[in-house]
């Protein structure tokens, strides 16, 4: 079995990290305006193409005001152009840590997945040789041992 997660993060770590993480979400908060996923479906989205694009528009609408239209609000342009620029880093930085958090929780979670049914075949063929002890703990393991109903089951008056 091939391991490659081998460093248990200390729990005095993670609770280190948690607590950094909620006082960045506080820091945050009065500035973070949530989407819901209609609405971020909804909306025209910067991206690297269009990030050109805006930022010269901006910065023409400075330089040439008389082309600004009334109902264009430059001060509300100059919040969204400024924190959409400015969030960029912090974006980067926080998907990095996601990604690693994320790919590390996988990981771990696979191989002690793996693991874990290691023990529990090793505990089957036992409790199959009538081993002292294996059926219960066979028997234990067996009601929460996650796996596909068959299509009997699906089928089967009770499921239905």
């Amino acid at each position: 079995m091939n391991n490659n997660h081998s460093v248990s993060i200390p729990p005095d770590v993670i609770a280190q990290a948690l607590s950094q993480a909620e006082a960045l979400r506080q820091l945050l908060a009065p500035y973070i305006t949530p989407l819901t996923p209609t609405q971020r479906r909804g909306i025209a989205k910067m991206g690297d193409k269009t990030l050109a694009f805006v930022e010269k528009a901006y910065e023409l609408s400075q330089s040439n005001p008389e082309f600004v239209p009334p109902f264009l609000n430059m001060s509300e342009f100059a919040i969204d152009f400024s924190d959409a620029n400015n969030l960029e880093p912090l974006f980067v930085a926080v998907e990095q840590l996601h990604s690693g958090v994320d790919d590390t929780k996988t990981l771990a979670g696979s191989e002690a997945y793996h693991a874990a049914l290691v023990y529990y075949n090793s505990v089957q063929k036992a409790a199959t040789q009538n081993v002292a002890g294996a059926k219960a703990v066979y028997d234990a393991l067996r009601v929460r041992f996650p796996h596909k109903k068959r299509r009997s089951e699906e089928n089967s008056p009770e499921n239905s």
